[in-house]
């Protein structure tokens, strides 16, 4: 099932510049096994839109969450990447935030329990959040309590009648998935304690843009944030935001940290700033996201004609990492199993598959080494540094890798 959007889900204006449309595409994390590679696949539209008034960038249809997030097939814990990302913040707000020995943390989309591992080592209670049942099951197998549900003001009260009121909330690559963002914001306002903070974060849409990171726009992403957006939300609830942080995770994402207004918190300029920044290059210009979907159609022009090119030299080309950014830059520039070899993929229940829409088969890491491609097209381009040091011995015995964004390198 399909929703149409047609009023902006922060500020409900119907003032929205659809600029990239990526046609119908299949769900990225929607992969086949080889029986269903018979049947006819569901593909759904994607379409990117700007507000014009408050400046958030949205998918402009939306698929049935369930479809999306009953059975999750990406886990955190095969990307050291990732886990290292998780220790820091659990660090950070140990550190920034003076927790107390019996502080409560909830992490909210908390997959397998790898972020609050973290904060259980620190020797805080912990309880997770996740409405995706296989990986609920597993976070409760690694001893992280764990509550299989989505968000919501009732939910909220529920927990907070038995297990008391939050220190910290997290929720990392979480937010974007939402839709009812004003409901969100109830419900961590509902849990958090008086001096509580809300630890959030995600892709940053100025990185977005800029890097030309088109393939971090599908279908579980409702939303792109930058800070115009999040002031306009924050301001209809009882929160405030007190900082904001750059990170690296992703390509280049935004941590932010919200806590309520009667809160101790002083607001740091740091916000301001980074706001400036964003009108300085032209985030909340309609012009800009027209001239980065341009981009984006001739960089993957040229990914599919430099890979064509090698094909005709007999190359053989694998891809690395069954991403849902990998899938859609792959459905999106129209590259297949015509043209890659095979995909491999460190998360096991990827292993055995095959990649939707483009129906390539995906195998264990150790293949790259086994099969030696002559190129090594890297789909997880996130973690780049993370991968080519795991293959020091592909790169030794002549293999290259392809990195295609922000922008088609070979090394």
């Amino acid at each position: 099932m399909i929703k149409k959007i047609t009023k902006c889900r922060i500020c409900n204006s119907r003032k929205i510049t659809k600029f990239f449309a990526f046609g119908s595409i299949p769900l990225p994390n929607g992969f086949l096994t080889k029986e269903q590679l018979k049947k006819s696949e569901k593909f759904y539209p994607l379409t990117a839109g700007y507000c014009n008034i408050c400046g958030l960038v949205q998918l402009t249809e939306i698929v049935n969450p369930e479809e999306m997030f009953k059975n999750y097939v990406y886990i955190p814990s095969s990307s050291k990447t990732r886990m290292n990302n998780f220790e820091t913040i659990a660090l950070q707000a140990q550190k920034k935030f003076k927790l107390k020995s019996n502080s409560l943390i909830i992490d909210i989309g908390s997959n397998d329990g790898s972020m609050l591992s973290y904060f259980k080592g620190l020797g805080y209670r912990t309880l997770g959040i996740d409405p995706a049942e296989n990986l609920a099951k597993i976070a409760v197998l690694k001893g992280i309590e764990t509550i299989n549900d989505y968000i919501s003001i009732k939910l909220s009260k529920k927990i907070k009648s038995k297990y008391g009121s939050a220190d910290i909330i997290t929720a990392t690559n979480v937010v974007a998935h939402i839709s009812d963002l004003p409901d969100l914001l109830l419900s961590v306002e509902q849990l958090l304690s008086d001096n509580g903070v809300f630890i959030c974060e995600f892709p940053y849409l100025l990185d977005l843009i800029r890097k030309n990171q088109f393939d971090t726009i599908y279908h579980e992403h409702l939303s792109y944030f930058s800070i115009k957006p999040l002031i306009y939300l924050i301001k209809r609830s009882n929160l405030k935001l007190i900082d904001v942080q750059r990170t690296s995770i992703d390509g280049g994402s935004l941590r932010i940290f919200l806590a309520k207004k009667s809160s101790v918190y002083k607001i740091n300029n740091q916000i301001n700033k980074l706001f400036q920044q964003e009108i300085k290059v032209g985030l909340y210009d309609a012009k800009t996201y027209i001239k980065f979907a341009k981009n984006v159609k001739q960089l993957c022009k040229l990914l599919k004609k430099t890979l064509k090119k090698l094909k005709i030299q007999g190359k053989t080309i694998a891809g690395y990492g069954a991403a849902a950014k990998g899938n859609i830059l792959l459905n999106y520039s129209k590259i297949d199993n015509k043209l890659i070899d095979f995909i491999v993929d460190s998360t096991s229940y990827k292993q055995g598959l095959y990649t939707p829409g483009t129906h390539i088969p995906i195998y264990p890491e150790i293949e790259i080494i086994n099969r030696q491609p002559d190129y090594v097209l890297i789909l997880a381009w996130n973690f780049v540094k993370e991968i080519i040091n795991k293959q020091v011995k592909y790169s030794k015995n002549g293999g290259k890798f392809i990195i295609p964004v922000p922008k088609i390198k070979i090394i």
